[in-house]
Parts: C-alpha cells; structure tokens; sequence
C-alpha cells in the first residue's frame, strides 16, 4: 500500500517554528516532484513549496519565500517543511504530495497534477 504520513503540525505561537515531515512507503518517491499544500477552513487548497528530483530545484508561494524551506532526503523516503517566522495566515491542514517526474514548474501549483496524497497534519498559529 502507497501511503504518504505527515507529521510535525501542533499549535504554535506566531513568530515560532516547526518543521513538518512527510514519510512514504509502499513505493520510492526519489524521482517524483514533492510538495507541500494547505488548506484553511473555508478556503481552497493552495500550493506552498514544490521541490524536484536530481536538481532539488524548489519554489514557493510568494508568501511564504524566505520563511519556508522545503527538503528531501531520498535515502529516507522523506519530504521536509521547515517553516519559520510563523503567522496566524499559515494556519491550516498541511499535506504532502507526489507528482510525475516530469511535472513542469509551472504545474506545480495544480494540485490535480499530483498522484499521492497524504492524509494531513494541522498547524494552527496564535497571535
């Protein structure tokens, strides 16, 4: 069974850090695009870092470049978010995703475009 497991969310203080994991199994994930997406309650899923395979090539929504690092480390299986500088905007359900090898930077934030999907962890800030 494919399964993608994030892990790392709780409830923080705004201006602190947490750094989120995202576990796969079943199948490697070392030639696959990762990504972290979120979702707010009462909004859309929306992309937040993406990073490639070989190159680890990464992007970021604007609002999070230069407070967020995404990471990976393929021997693991494992996809990182570290996210700093945390504000009451970045509460939400985090989640980990798998896309294609080939997946164009400018599909990365299409969430249709990504096969595997993790369950979701939840980071909530407080001002």
């Amino acid at each position: 069974q494919v399964q993608l497991v994030e892990s790392g969310g709780g409830s923080v203080q705004a201006g602190s850090s947490l750094k989120l994991s995202c576990a796969g199994s079943g199948r490697s994930f070392i030639t696959n695009t990762m990504a972290w997406f979120r979702q707010a309650p009462g909004k859309e899923r929306e992309f937040v870092a993406a990073i490639t395979w070989g190159l680890l090539r990464t992007y970021y929504r604007e609002s999070v470049k230069g407070r967020f690092t995404i990471s990976r480390d393929n021997a693991k299986n494992t996809v990182f978010l570290q996210m700093n500088s945390l504000n009451s905007e970045d509460t939400a359900i985090y989640f980990c995703a798998a896309g294609r090898s080939s997946l164009s930077d400018v599909n990365f934030p299409n969430s249709g475009q990504y096969d595997y999907w993790g369950q979701g962890t939840q980071v909530t800030v407080s001002s």
